[in-house]
């Protein structure tokens, strides 16, 4: 009988040590964990009243001194043909959301909602310009905005709402809920603590970079995010435009 009892504690013993622990990954990334491990903490209107209020920093029909809650380490990062990382850090922001004010836009078509996985808030919106060139003209944007849980704005990321320049299927997948979107928001580590603040030079975000040239460029240019910048802006010129607003056809 003791053999017997003995016999089964020690199958017990290999079945426990066979049976592996499945470890939450979330968990173990810690402070460099991705976007997608947050959920959210404030009621949806918040997020979509942010994710819009956004756009009112721009509007010249709205409330432009309203500031939005950004983080301390916020970055925009805007696809081509626009400039890729066009501010990076809350006072960055601030000075980009002014400086934007040289073109005077109104942003009447806005459709923003609420996601329950980040990013939080996603937006298709319309701005028409007041210049004499493009009077009457819109150029539509699809922009998304991840949140920590304080409800602040970390990460904005916008694309040219056009055929093409979309990370999905805009027929197929409209809001970017399906499998396969190509948003950088969730392959930047440390997004998804719950401060949303990234460490550019920590082992998690080298590693990311060694297998990622999307997050490797956005390294490099948050650590020289002016000169980058600066750069972009001067090669781009005005050309950007007409190709990014669907003002000419694209060769």
């Amino acid at each position: 009988m003791l053999r017997a009892t003995t016999s089964l504690l020690a199958l017990l013993v290999l079945i426990g040590c066979s049976t592996p622990v499945e470890v939450d990954p979330c968990q173990e990334a810690g402070d460099d964990a991705l976007s997608t491990c947050l959920a959210p903490t404030m009621d949806e209107e918040h997020y979509v009243r942010w994710s819009s209020g956004y756009f009112d920093t721009m509007d010249s029909d709205a409330d432009r001194d309203v500031e939005p809650p950004y983080s301390e380490l916020v970055a925009r990062w805007e696809w081509p043909p626009w400039l890729l990382l066009t501010a990076f850090g809350h006072d960055n922001i601030l000075a980009t959301d002014a400086l934007l004010r040289l073109y005077p836009s109104t942003i009447p078509e806005r459709d923003c909602r609420f996601f329950d996985q980040q990013p939080f808030g996603r937006c298709r919106v319309t701005f028409y310009y007041a210049d004499a060139a493009h009077e009457g003209r819109g150029c539509p944007i699809y922009e998304e905005f991840t949140f920590n849980d304080a409800g602040e704005i970390t990460w904005i990321e916008a694309w040219s709402d056009l055929p093409g320049f979309l990370p999905m299927d805009g027929g197929a997948d409209p809001w970017g809920e399906g499998e396969g979107v190509t948003r950088l928001s969730t392959r930047i580590p440390g997004l998804g603590n719950a401060q949303g603040l990234i460490d550019l030079d920590g082992a998690a975000m080298a590693a990311a970079a060694d297998s990622d040239a999307d997050v490797a460029d956005f390294v490099l240019r948050a650590n020289d995010w002016y000169a980058t910048w600066s750069a972009a802006v001067e090669a781009a010129g005005d050309s950007m435009w007409p190709v990014g607003c669907g003002w000419e056809e694209r060769k």
